[in-house]
């Protein structure tokens, strides 16, 4: 009966808060709530996907088997072998409670004593588990990228609105304390005018094996792990993680670890929309596999009189001015690296250090406090701001995907047409030397490039040439039972 009152109370005081104002750029760090030890305050948390970062959801600091405000009460995950040991009998081992167990989240949503919903499934599922939990009541707390493409990033947001629910994005760097000091320093001027950031993926990634035709594990229900995706055979050897790096269910590294310095990067840049161009070339270098991604890429990202640089290498290779995975902020005056999850340093044009920007801090209970207060302003990683940085990695896939492979004697007079030409010749004779360090020849293994294509950055939809090409990418088609709802109907 106290909790019903608990719910109530928060369902009355939503509505008050749904029309404060989100998705700012920077938000002040503040210190934390106390954390309630009532059992009448607790909120009751399920956890949907437990085999990655999902175990960071429940047993990393801060995470919500750590925390005394709340319980994880239910998990859910379509292999119910991972669901009932890293899940139910962790969970039960750490905190002495048993939490029920659910294949389908289909099932669990239909408990209305859930308060909050964490995501952490394969990417296709992303959108649509958090569009139902919205719906069904809850808050949610939904991993990176937040979409497998760029309209259910939209639709999620949508959802949130319309339905005055709090819903965090898993790009926890926008609750580190020394991400947000950086970023208050780049905008504040102390580097001079930043015309250019650069997000680097350099992440090692060997290959995932052969293609070929695998039985899905007995554990796995397939049909509901395939969800909004196609339902094809299995053509990895191994069955988790691996669809990174497939298109069916991932977005490759600029989706997966990229999304984190793509979302800084855009942070840093104080840009609120999609921009007016993407241009992206690559290739899947150094073996061949079951992968479909690229594992060596570059997206330029077109804000007009601004430019974002995204590079992936998975590859071996050497950081670049001291980062591997990071984001190099180029100002007038000077430059900002931030070579880490929790901070960086600020250095001037001769590379001496100027400052540095070393702290933590705490992702959920920032979520919590926002689920409390009922303020999606509170939130430091809005879905909002989620969905247009996760876009912008749908996008650089999109021009990729797009693309024909170019010889090599061709892609510089290519790279001519792309502002800024300086830079973007730069990068690419650092992105072919890098390959020629790990002996991939060029000429037998022509680059991909990708379509120059143009945005109207605000209305999300590509415009000109090729764009009858492109829109149709911005969505998918999905299969039925499992379709995310179009903007009217969420």
């Amino acid at each position: 009966m106290a909790r019903q009152s608990r719910r109530e109370f928060l369902e009355r005081s939503m509505f008050a808060a749904a029309a404060a104002a989100t998705g700012s750029q920077f938000i002040e760090p503040r210190a934390a709530r106390a954390q309630s030890t009532s059992p009448n305050e607790r909120l009751r948390v399920a956890v949907i996907g437990v085999n990655g970062r999902g175990q960071s959801h429940l047993f990393e600091a801060g995470g919500f088997t750590n925390r005394k405000d709340c319980e994880v009460v239910a998990i859910c995950d379509a292999d119910e072998q991972v669901g009932q040991t890293r899940g139910v009998a962790a969970v039960e081992k750490k905190t002495g409670k048993k939490p029920a167990y659910y294949q389908d989240l289909r099932k669990l949503l239909e408990d209305k004593s859930i308060d909050i919903v964490t995501i952490a499934t394969p990417n296709h599922w992303h959108a649509l588990a958090a569009i139902w939990a919205i719906q069904a009541g809850k808050d949610v707390y939904v991993e990176k990228p937040v979409s497998h493409n760029v309209s259910e990033g939209r639709r999620i947001v949508d959802a949130a609105r319309k339905h005055g629910r709090i819903c965090q994005t898993g790009t926890q760097c926008r609750s580190m304390a020394g991400t947000i000091a950086a970023i208050e320093y780049v905008q504040s001027g102390k580097i001079g005018d930043v015309k250019l950031a650069r997000g680097l993926c350099y992440k090692s990634r060997g290959s995932i094996g052969a293609r070929g035709v695998y039985d899905v594990p007995a554990s796995v229900d397939y049909d509901v792990w395939c969800g909004p995706a196609p339902m094809h055979p299995l053509t990895r050897p191994k069955f988790h993680y691996d669809w990174h790096w497939q298109w069916d269910y991932g977005n490759g590294d600029l989706g997966n670890q990229g999304i984190h310095q793509m979302d800084i990067a855009r942070w840093g840049l104080g840009v609120d929309d999609l921009g007016r161009g993407v241009v992206s070339y690559g290739g899947r270098f150094g073996y061949e596999d079951a992968g479909e991604t690229a594992n060596t890429q570059v997206s330029v990202f077109d804000y007009g009189d601004k430019t974002l640089v995204f590079e992936v290498r998975g590859l071996k290779t050497s950081p670049y001015k001291g980062a591997g995975v990071g984001v190099i902020f180029h100002g007038s005056n000077g430059y900002v690296v931030l070579a880490s999850y929790d901070g960086g340093a600020a250095f001037d044009l001769a590379g001496n250090k100027v400052q540095d920007f070393k702290a933590g801090g705490d992702h959920y209970g920032n979520f919590v406090d926002a689920v409390r207060s009922r303020k999606p302003a509170d939130l430091r990683a809005d879905i909002l701001q989620g969905h247009l940085s996760s876009a912008l990695c749908h996008l650089g896939n999109i021009s990729y995907r797009l693309g024909e492979p170019v010889p090599l004697a061709d892609v510089r007079s290519h790279l001519e047409a792309t502002r800024p030409a300086a830079e973007a010749l730069e990068t690419f004779e650092r992105f072919s030397g890098h390959l020629a360090e790990n002996h991939v020849d060029l000429e037998k293994h022509p680059i991909q490039f990708g379509a120059r294509l143009a945005l109207d950055g605000k209305a999300e939809t590509f415009t000109g040439p090729l764009s009858d090409k492109a829109n149709p990418m911005l969505s998918r088609d999905y299969r039925k039972g499992f379709v995310v709802p179009q903007a009217a109907e969420v």
